[in-house]
């Protein structure tokens, strides 16, 4: 049987950096979606508080394996 798979969006967000938000984003996935398999980053943006830069945000494209 051929492999099919899903692909899902999430946003995630770090007071720290684009980098961080990722893997947050996909560590928090992981303990919901099984098979994880890859990410895409669709967008980058973030939030500006008092002119400095408060928060990362990233939206990012999740890829895993459906279950047979």
């Amino acid at each position: 049987m051929a492999n099919v798979y899903k692909m899902t969006e999430i946003v995630a967000i770090s007071s720290k950096s684009f980098s961080d938000a990722v893997s947050e984003g996909v560590k928090r996935a992981s303990k919901t979606i099984r098979h994880l398999g890859w990410f895409e980053v669709v967008e980058q943006r973030g939030l500006i508080k008092d002119g400095n830069v408060a928060e990362f945000q990233v939206k990012i494209r999740l890829g895993f394996k459906l279950d047979e």
